[in-house]
């Protein structure tokens, strides 16, 4: 075996370590600091600026991670929620629930504009949740426990806008997380449920 082999493996594991700990110190101090620089995250994960660099070419590539990161964390928590089980809009609610609970964990997600990524024509971080979002409306349908008056991706469309709309009156301080759940539960309760 080449010596160079372990050396590679050794430099490998420590590149994937900084990476690991830039994107872990990433997501705490832009929680605390959505304007946080890149040198303040390169402090906070305790490697250089360089290395930052080496694995983020810019601040938005760093950004970007940390969301795919978030997302990938999200979805874990929804597929453990068993959303087939159980009434379909009781499930919308839990998962609306769920959303909000990561609003609170990480304050940085309410404060993101919400444009589409460069090289992207949306933001595909949306579709893995949308997929479920719709499934579970689908299903609902079926079951006449949510209307069949208006197709089912135009009712996920609009979930995602009002979580969005939600997001942004909590991030202006127009409301509180808590109303802002509360109203976000009760719109879509009349949105979904058949008339």
């Amino acid at each position: 075996m080449s010596e160079n082999k372990p050396v590679r493996r050794r430099r490998r594991a420590d590149a994937n370590r900084s990476r690991t700990a830039i994107l872990a110190a990433a997501i705490v101090l832009l929680d605390e600091q959505p304007d946080a620089s890149l040198e303040r995250i390169a402090e906070a994960a305790n490697v250089t600026r360089q290395t930052v660099y080496a694995h983020f070419s810019s601040r938005d590539v760093l950004l970007n991670a940390a969301l795919d990161e978030l997302t990938a964390e999200t979805l874990e928590a929804i597929d453990a929620l068993d959303l087939d089980q159980g009434p379909a809009l009781g499930n919308v609610l839990r998962l609306i629930d769920l959303a909000w609970r990561t609003f609170e964990r990480h304050p940085l997600l309410l404060h993101l504009p919400h444009n589409t990524p460069p090289g992207r024509t949306h933001d595909e971080r949306h579709d893995p949740v949308a997929d479920r979002f719709e499934r579970l409306i689908r299903r609902g349908q079926r079951a006449g426990e949510i209307t069949r008056d208006l197709p089912a991706h135009w009712l996920v469309t609009t979930l995602i806008t009002l979580g969005h709309a939600a997001g942004e009156s909590v991030a202006t301080g127009r409301l509180t997380t808590r109303t802002a759940n509360k109203t976000l539960h009760t719109t879509i309760t009349r949105l979904l449920q058949p008339t």
